[in-house]
């Protein structure tokens, strides 16, 4: 456990956990890429040259509310 407080019913202690993508292609976990969404010719998001960042989950134990933080460049 930890020290972090869930922002939705004040409890101290997150379980920390991720969020997985399981997509073709996918790296095993989502990621958070900077700037609006903007569609492809093809209809998929353009992501060239933009700052990713791995996303972390952590889920409150008593209400089950996540909180996610987007964490280190990948």
């Amino acid at each position: 456990m930890n020290n972090y407080t869930c922002t939705h019913c004040g409890t101290v202690g997150l379980m920390e956990g991720f969020i997985e993508d399981a997509g073709e292609h996918s790296r095993g976990y989502a990621r958070w890429i900077e700037g609006a969404l903007e569609r492809g010719f093809l209809g998929g998001a353009k992501r060239m040259g933009r700052p990713r960042r791995q996303i972390e989950a952590y889920r409150c134990p008593k209400c089950g509310h996540l909180e996610l933080f987007a964490t280190g460049a990948v």
